[in-house]
């Protein structure tokens, strides 16, 4: 990534998630001027997060009834070994 902002092919980037995280301090992305690093927080607008309370209460309500949790990210779990 850093070399295709060098060139030209990439103008800018702004990341959230990194393929190694902690990200090694000497990465050329966290110096290069065109690039913003942000904490994990890309999720973070109003809408975003009241969706995201939202789909954790209906897991929470389904659990709770002991019933599959419908935006489980490991379905497998319901499934018998």
């Amino acid at each position: 990534m850093a070399a295709a902002l060098d060139d030209g092919r990439l103008f800018a980037a702004g990341l959230d998630v990194f393929e190694e995280e902690p990200v090694p301090t000497d990465s050329l992305l966290l110096k290069h001027p065109r690039v913003v690093v942000v904490p994990h927080i890309g999720s973070a607008t109003a809408s975003t997060r009241l969706k995201m309370a939202d789909l954790a209460v209906v897991n929470a309500v389904a659990a709770l009834r002991g019933e599959p949790m419908p935006h489980c990210v490991n379905p497998e779990v319901y499934t018998a070994p």
